[in-house]
């Protein structure tokens, strides 16, 4: 085992001193972009380039990351590059949206994931973290891929939340195609960095269309399932999300969603709601594997709190969420946020013009060197306590900040939270002897090559 104290630092790509030029750039973003970082970006406030798309501005201020996502947020606007990689299948949803039509969504929306709506699915989490308990039990010294394991549970905790009815195809089948669809969407075509105009097919996408087909297909299923419950029993049908999605409103107009807005949120739910999460789980699980001091921290903590009422057991389990925002910190979710900006600006003191490209890489801040004490470093105590209160709420973002948050963080944070303490309460995880999880960018932050890990009851 690599038990490292908290004093070591766990795998990542060591920033370059220089910048790759044009050609290595691209076949470093096009296979994994963390591994374009130069130790400018992690060092200094702002970071200007010129690339073949334009002007790009990597912004790791936290007075300036406020000014472009909270402050002054109607001058920036998401770029084409974002737009057009999640343009497959998501356009048209909360994720994508502009100006009134995401004010609109996101206030229909957002009672769906309030908190008091979020606590009351801590049963059903914990339901579907004990059926995966059961599911390890039976391969007691096997090796088992995790990060697998945390894409199945997942998923089904969707099922037992949002979409009752079922994901509208098989799981496997679901994770399968969403496993491609990232791996296809996260991939930088060189075509796009050239600058090469829309019209010009991009070979990639091609693999989108058989993924796709299965989305529809189980969008189809969900939504015609869900109408037909709803019209022969209005009273009787299931009162989960995907219910008062169907009936969502503006509160503000009365306004209802379209179908295609409708269909892209499900669609949004069942990706973010899913890959995100546990990719989060999968980190914090390999983290603890390598950290017999926090393990131990954390297998207390959940034997203590999880005999306990399931309302509030997230709250109740601080040093597990620690050991969760730490892994959030090192391997964030999503690793990049870009703007572009639409009229002139200022930011960390230098000036921005209209169409120039604002990247803010959680990747890069939350490892910045003027940011955080030993960054590289797995230390969860900064997130307890008086240490806590000292980051700058715009040092840290995994699911950004602003208007535009991730409507699903306090979902995904019980979520996860539940899984791992059930996990830890039950099992002592062992990485694969010489296998070294490697972060890799394909839109999210996931471990390449999995997750393999021997399991062993407590």
């Amino acid at each position: 085992m690599l038990d490292f104290p908290t004093e070591l630092s766990p795998p990542a790509p060591i920033p370059r001193a220089r910048a790759l030029g044009p050609v290595s750039l691209l076949r470093v973003l096009a296979d994994n972009p963390l591994e374009a970082w130069t130790t400018a970006h992690f060092e200094q406030p702002i970071v200007i380039s010129g690339l073949s798309i334009g002007r790009v501005a990597v912004v790791s201020e936290p007075a300036a990351i406020r000014r472009v996502l909270f402050d002054n947020c109607e001058n920036y606007q998401k770029d084409w590059l974002q737009r057009r990689v999640l343009s497959a299948g998501l356009i048209g949803g909360l994720l994508t949206a502009e100006g009134q039509n995401w004010r609109t969504q996101r206030r229909a929306l957002a009672p769906l994931f309030a908190r008091k709506a979020v606590m009351n699915f801590s049963t059903a989490m914990l339901d579907a973290a004990n059926g995966l308990a059961e599911r390890l039990a039976q391969r007691e010294d096997e090796v088992v891929d995790v990060a697998v394991e945390a894409t199945r549970v997942t998923l089904e905790v969707l099922e037992r939340t949002i979409f009752s009815d079922g994901l509208g195809r098989a799981p496997e089948d679901i994770r399968l195609a969403m496993k491609g669809y990232f791996e296809t969407i996260g991939r930088i075509d060189p075509f796009d960095m050239l600058g090469v105009p829309d019209f010009v097919p991009r070979p990639g996408r091609r693999k989108l269309r058989p993924m796709l087909r299965v989305f529809e297909s189980a969008v189809d299923s969900i939504i015609s399932t869900r109408r037909e419950r709803i019209a022969a029993d209005p009273d009787g049908a299931p009162r989960d999300i995907l219910t008062f999605l169907l009936n969502a409103a503006d509160p503000e107009t009365g306004e209802a969603l379209s179908e295609a807005e409708i269909r892209a949120n499900i669609l949004t739910f069942i990706a973010a709601g899913h890959e995100t999460t546990a990719n989060c789980i999968s980190w914090s699980l390999f983290l603890l594997s390598q950290s017999g001091e926090w393990r131990e921290r954390v297998q207390a903590e959940v034997d203590r709190e999880f005999g306990g009422a399931p309302d509030g057991l997230a709250d109740r389990i601080v040093e597990t969420r620690a050991v969760i925002d730490e892994a959030n910190r090192l391997y964030p979710p999503i690793t990049a946020i870009s703007r572009v900006a639409l009229g002139r600006d200022e930011l960390a003191g230098e000036p921005i013009k209209p169409g120039t490209m604002i990247v803010i890489a959680p990747y890069v801040l939350h490892r910045h060197r003027a940011l955080w004490e030993k960054p590289d470093n797995f230390d969860p105590n900064r997130f307890l306590g008086d240490a806590r209160e000292t980051i700058d709420r715009f040092a840290y973002l995994p699911f950004g900040v602003g208007p535009r948050i991730c409507i699903g963080a306090t979902f995904a944070l019980q979520e996860a939270s539940i899984i791992i303490g059930t996990i830890m309460r039950h099992f002592t995880l062992e990485l694969v002897p010489g296998f070294t999880p490697w972060p890799v960018q394909k839109v999210t932050l996931r471990p390449k090559s999995g997750l393999p890990m021997i399991v062993r009851r407590r």
